[in-house]
This record gives C-alpha cells, sequence and structure tokens, in this order.
C-alpha cells in the first residue's frame, strides 16, 4: 500500500469514527433528556394495550377472609383527582373493630410500573408477602396505590399518600387508628415515605411541595424507609434515568429541581423515629441516618453490608421467608415497631 492510500485509509477511519462518536453521543443525549423512551417500551411490555394509570381498579372491590386468616377489604377509592386512587385494608383477622397500630404501605417500581397488588417488579421478592407477615404481627395494613409516569410525576404520589390519609381518618366506618400510624415503603415508595416524613416534620418542606398535611407527627409512631435512592448526586446512570424520569422527565435537575426531590437536607429533629434498610441504596440511607442523628432525630440503620460484609438484593427485607439474612432484619423491624407502637 503507498503512502498516499494509507493516508486515506486513516482519513477514512477517523472519519468513521467521528461519525459513530457523534451518532452515540447523540442516543446518549437523547435518552437521558427523554428516559421515558426507554422505560415507555418496558411500560409497554409489562401492560400490553392497557396503561399504568387507570380511574377503574384492577379488581372488583370486594371484601372476605384470605387463606391466611386475615380479612381484606379491596379496591377502595380514596380519591377521584387522579388515577390508581385504591387501597386495601387488610386486618389480622375477622375482628376489625380491635384497637390496633394502623401501617401505610406504598410499593415500589420505579414510579412506572407496581402497585399494591403485586408489588414491586424491579425486587427479587415478594413485596406481598412481605405485608401479610407484618400484618400477621397484629397492624392493620393500608396498602396503597399511586398514579405512574408518564402521565404524572413528581409530587403528584406524595399528594395521593396525603389523601390517603385524609380518606382514612373521615371514614371511621374502617376502625382504622390513626394516632399510631406507621408509614412504610420500599424503594420508589421508600423514597415517598421518606420525604412525607419530611413534609410531616417541616413546614417549610411541606411548603416546598405544596403539601398541606393531613396527618401530624405526633400521630405516627415511625417511618419505614425500605432501600430509597435519595441522594441524587450519587445515582448510577439507570437510577438517575428512573428518578430524573419522575421528577422531570429528563435525568438533567436543576438545583432547584433537586432541592425540591432530596429531602435529606431538610430533615430535623422532628423527624419520626425512622428504620432504614439498606442494601441496593445502603450509601443513601446512611447518608439518611447520618443526617437524623446529625439534627437530633432517631434512626436505626440495618445494613448488612457494612455490618456483615453481606451483599442483599434491592429490598432484601421483603425475602424474609427464605433469606436468613432478611429474616433478622425482618424480625429487627417489628421488634423496633413494636416498642414504638406500644
Amino acid at each position: 500500500m503507498t503512502l498516499r492510500k494509507r493516508h486515506k485509509v486513516i482519513k477514512g477511519i477517523g472519519i468513521a469514527a467521528v461519525i459513530i462518536a457523534l451518532v452515540l453521543g447523540g442516543c446518549y443525549m437523547y435518552v437521558t433528556t427523554h428516559p421515558q423512551s426507554i422505560i415507555g417500551l418496558i411500560q409497554k411490555k409489562m401492560y400490553q394495550k392497557g396503561s399504568p394509570n387507570s380511574y377503574q381498579p384492577i379488581y372488583k372491590p370486594g371484601k372476605g377472609i384470605k387463606k391466611n386468616g386475615q380479612y381484606k377489604i379491596n379496591d377502595i377509592a380514596y380519591g377521584s383527582s387522579y388515577p390508581n386512587s385504591f387501597l386495601d385494608i387488610t386486618y389480622p383477622n375477622t375482628d376489625t373493630k380491635a384497637e390496633r397500630s394502623t401501617l401505610f404501605y406504598f410499593h415500589g417500581g420505579g414510579f412506572f410500573g407496581g402497585s399494591k397488588n403485586m408489588g414491586d417488579p424491579l425486587a427479587s421478592s415478594d413485596a406481598t408477602a412481605l405485608i401479610d407477615d407484618l400484618c400477621a404481627q397484629g397492624y392493620n395494613i393500608v396498602n396503597v396505590d399511586y398514579a405512574l409516569v408518564p402521565d404524572y410525576h413528581f409530587p403528584i404520589p406524595l399528594i395521593q399518600m396525603n389523601e390517603a390519609m385524609n380518606f382514612i381518618a373521615k371514614h371511621k366506618e374502617y376502625h382504622i387508628n390513626m394516632d399510631k400510624v406507621i408509614i412504610m415503603g420500599s424503594s420508589a415508595g421508600a423514597i415517598m415515605a421518606a420525604q412525607y416524613g419530611t413534609v410531616i416534620s417541616n413546614p417549610d418542606y411541606a411548603k416546598l411541595l405544596s403539601i398541606k398535611p393531613t396527618i401530624r407527627v405526633k400521630q405516627v409512631s415511625a417511618v419505614v424507609v425500605d432501600d430509597a435512592p435519595i441522594d441524587y448526586q450519587h445515582m448510577n446512570l439507570l437510577c438517575k434515568m428512573l428518578v430524573g424520569n419522575y421528577v422531570k422527565g429528563s435525568i438533567y435537575l436543576n438545583k432547584e429541581e433537586r432541592n425540591r426531590y432530596e429531602c435529606i437536607p431538610h430533615m430535623t429533629k422532628n423527624y419520626p423515629s425512622a428504620f432504614l434498610l439498606g442494601s441496593e441504596y445502603r450509601e443513601d440511607m446512611n447518608e439518611m441516618a447520618k443526617k437524623l442523628k446529625t439534627v437530633g432525630a432517631e434512626a436505626t440503620l440495618v445494613d448488612p453490608y457494612a455490618q456483615n460484609g453481606v451483599k442483599q438484593p434491592h429490598c432484601f427485607v421483603a425475602q424474609e421467608r427464605g433469606n436468613p439474612v432478611a429474616a433478622k432484619a425482618f424480625k429487627k423491624l417489628t421488634a423496633f415497631l413494636k416498642e414504638k407502637t406500644r
């Protein structure tokens, strides 16, 4: 090959490399500024021709005894402003009038999927079994659905949390104790639980999100945050795509948007007693625990990797029926809740 031909080949390779780089860069910019383009494909596979949002319940509302003896009232409409405004109430047995503490639970699913019936599609565990086992500990469980992307964004699910609690407080016929409340969420639901705990304990944060809490701090015995990604700056790209898509439809959040989403800086000494479970997002849970302890609030952290050098999957506590590490965490959680609701 002559020198001239060699230069042409090198030049051609260089041009091709530049074109490939521009194409890849363009694809990256498009996906990161339009994460729903990817998430929408996942939703389409999950929901087929249906929608993740509906003003009609998945199942026909009803009530009855489950195989495990628990009594369930399903698909109660708690609001009409937003889709998926339905909740289930599960009692440990048929005595629905017994005096018990109340656990509000919010499912995970990256704000694009999941439900009170199916749990979190991103977690390798059975979240509905976790709810049954928490109920068996003697709690009335209020399991709440909320609206999902692409039609609804932050802070709509927090507004729906507020509506659900307001509904339960007003409807005395369900005999739900609103003076001993536990707020619990896993993954996306854990983000909501952490944020709502901040809303009820810091009026400035509530004002920032334009939410008027329907429940007071003294009514909340505990907040349980199960593996929540709430420190946006340190999230990996995949997590930023899920959270960014939920917040604004892009991973590039500005200072104001991050200030609204990231609740840790807004936590004060008035935050309710918190129980934190960290695995995939253990660093976020450590940051939250550190902040709460710094301001003088109570935080109990379960981090199997830091404490025992054992890595666990996302929201591992829901594996408590078959995973010894999860069973130990579940035992610690239930002991904590019994102490706080005594």
